[in-house]
């Protein structure tokens, strides 16, 4: 058993919240009972989500992306109200670390994309950056942009989409997970092989041509499913608590 406010203490100091400007507030969103044995993590607060933790006896659900956006109406009803009236019905935490489960360098969804890829000297995607939201990293030998998008789709899962460029080969990759295609312009800046991001638009299709750099669209919810995973077992270790992850296979 541990103690709610420990976790969250731990979860701030080690991913340092409080230093990212981002767009929903990091760490503690609901508050549940403070004696934590089971954690739940999942990509999403969705109600299957909510409703996995409340099958498996979890006290806190741990997610990527969870509530009070930015822009968001401020009334609770609908189908957030829903879930947020069962969180609090069944005593749950939710708990909910955004950018910071992005960067971290070991337990972040983009560490997770350089170790799954066997990415090499890992830089920041914006060196102006004091804790980087995208990375850049090299393959051990370069690939065709076919060979590169074979490995991606067979390393994440993921029916890949390739928007090419005339570059023949790829060694030096840029990335950043999620909702992040827009950051092809830096990694065009970095002279960048490819780009690695989870979603696509249409505007993407012509950057990628008139840049000259390649982009795999990995999907967002495949390309993020990592992070939660690897912040629950940090936190398993360090409280001696229980944690299980819960997948929804979401396609986009």
């Amino acid at each position: 058993m541990a103690n709610l406010n420990d976790i969250i203490l731990w979860c701030n100091q080690t991913l340092k919240s409080h230093e990212f400007k981002d767009y929903a507030p990091n760490g503690l969103q609901i508050e549940g009972q403070h004696n934590v044995d089971k954690i739940l993590c999942a990509v999403t607060a969705s109600q299957d989500a909510i409703d996995a933790a409340i099958e498996q006896g979890a006290d806190l659900l741990l997610v990527h992306h969870g509530y009070f956006w930015k822009g968001e109406a401020y009334p609770i009803t609908g189908m957030r109200g829903k879930r947020i009236k069962t969180l609090i019905q069944h005593n749950i935490s939710l708990v909910g670390y955004h950018l910071p489960l992005d960067s971290h360098p070991s337990l972040g969804n983009n560490a997770a994309i350089a170790d799954l890829l066997q990415l090499e000297n890992i830089e920041a995607l914006d060196p102006t950056e004091k804790h980087p939201i995208g990375n850049i990293g090299y393959l051990s030998e370069s690939l065709s942009p076919e060979e590169f998008k074979r490995l991606l789709t067979q390393r994440l899962g993921f029916n890949t989409i390739h928007l090419a460029a005339e570059k023949k080969q790829i060694h030096k990759v840029g990335y950043c997970t999620g909702a992040a295609q827009d950051f092809i312009l830096k990694a065009a800046e970095q002279n960048c092989d490819a780009y690695i991001s989870g979603e696509v638009s249409e505007r993407t299709f012509y950057e990628a041509k008139e840049l000259n750099i390649h982009y795999y669209a990995c999907g967002h919810h495949a390309t993020e499913k990592y992070g939660v995973q690897r912040l629950a077992k940090a936190i398993s270790e360090q409280f001696g608590i229980e944690y299980s992850y819960f997948e929804l296979n979401n396609p986009i």
